[in-house]
């Protein structure tokens, strides 16, 4: 069964959003989620109308994943109000890292996502699919999976990132 999942990011990182669609859409990948994204753009500037929307896709979503690119742990109007929200209602927080580092990542990490008990994983689907269908929420402290799970799925690495 899928996973209900809203998908913070900043507003630059949006393709990478896009591309986790289009692994959903693809026979090809082994990717599903149950995309509770706005479906189109709000048309409005009104941060508190804008904000009680997005409150209701999160409380709905039973994961919250962070995509954390270059300039997310400076976004605050929406970025971090996201991880608060989702942090507030409990949801399990999957943390992906578009540089493709295995585990958290001081420099780019949002603090607020820091010690939480989410899972940190690199942008790739099998990694990211695997954290949907295994990860439970721990109540503190950052959290990866081990090499042997990343050789388990044939994703190739050097022990901190990706390939």
């Amino acid at each position: 069964m899928a996973n209900r999942v809203f998908v913070g990011f900043s507003s630059t990182d949006k393709h990478y959003f896009d591309l986790m669609k289009a692994w959903k859409n693809n026979d090809n990948i082994d990717f599903d989620f149950i995309d509770l994204q706005i479906d189109k753009e709000i048309n409005s500037d009104n941060e508190q109308y804008i904000k009680s929307i997005l409150r209701k896709k999160i409380t709905s979503a039973g994961t919250f994943i962070q995509l954390i690119g270059s300039d997310t742990k400076s976004k605050h109007k929406y970025v971090r109000w996201e991880a608060d929200v989702a942090l507030e209602k409990n949801c399990r927080i999957i943390c992906v890292n578009i540089n493709k580092k295995m585990s958290v990542d001081d420099t780019l990490t949002p603090p607020i996502l820091k010690n939480t008990g989410a899972i940190f994983v690199p942008f790739n689907a099998k990694i990211v699919q695997y954290a949907l269908d295994n990860y439970e929420q721990h109540k503190d402290g950052n959290w990866y999976y081990k090499t042997s799970v990343y050789n388990e799925l044939g994703i190739g690495h050097n022990g901190t990132k990706i390939y």
